[in-house]
């Protein structure tokens, strides 16, 4: 069957030329996008409650925009103000700029990763005297707490922001050739708006080997899946499977 809508449940990419739109343009598809979920703030009372001391820590460890951004808001909160003492280590480069809109950047002790954690935790083990925070929302990669208990480092996890389903009421359905997700709260959010929903002839496509899973686990098939070595971004598995299924 021929492919001429799709969703994408992330929000539009501000960018004109980002490849979704290059995708919509040079395949003459119709891409909508809708985030299925969304991140909230954890309050001040709830850090407490969860008895860590954002105070008591020398270093912090920041494996998201998302956690750089709360991590600064309970401190504002709380009325802590970041030492500039304070070590960041982040696990990119993107992440470790992205600082800049709190921090004056030259005048700290930041250091970063390629892009997995795996790589950022050979620099944390130079650091073993340091008493890490690691701010996270309430769905953590098991890898980055695996990994920092293997190497016996001085941690504590703060659960600063939560993983929430976006209510879709207002799409009437989901009937799109193809549907796209990122991750198994996507698919979370797809039954929890929609529990009646049945696939039939809907294509779709998973980012990840855990939304790959959680898409077979909710008994749908994936149609595509990336990365792989022909397409490792989720537009470039895309356009090879329109430009396919569209020859027909």
């Amino acid at each position: 069957m021929k492919v001429k809508t799709i969703l994408v449940s992330q929000p539009e990419p501000k960018s004109d030329g980002s490849p979704y739109h290059e995708l919509a343009r040079k395949q003459k598809v119709n891409v909508d996008f809708r985030p299925f979920i969304h991140v909230e703030g954890v309050d001040g009372a709830d850090v407490r409650q969860q008895k860590v001391s954002i105070t008591e820590h020398s270093a912090v460890i920041l494996t998201s925009r998302n956690a750089v951004d709360h991590y600064f808001r309970v401190c504002e909160e709380m009325r802590f103000e970041v030492p500039t003492a304070m070590k960041y280590f982040c696990m990119s480069e993107a992440i470790a700029f992205y600082l800049q809109k709190y921090i004056t950047y030259r005048k700290r002790k930041i250091y970063f990763g390629k892009q997995r954690f795996a790589d950022l935790i050979d620099t944390i083990k130079k650091h073993k005297n340091e008493t890490f925070l690691l701010p996270s929302s309430d769905l953590l990669k098991p890898v980055i707490p695996q990994l920092l208990d293997d190497n016996k480092i001085n941690y504590t996890r703060a659960i600063l922001y939560k993983t929430v389903c976006s209510d879709l009421s207002d799409l009437e359905d989901v009937l799109y050739d193809i549907l796209v997700f990122f991750s198994p709260s996507g698919i979370k959010s797809l039954f929890q708006n929609f529990p009646d929903f049945v696939q039939n002839d809907t294509r779709i496509a998973a980012f990840g080997q855990t939304t790959v899973k959680a898409v077979a686990e909710a008994g749908l098939k994936v149609n595509i899946e990336a990365p792989s070595v022909k397409a490792p971004s989720m537009s470039m598995a895309l356009e090879q499977y329109i430009k396919s299924a569209n020859k027909k």
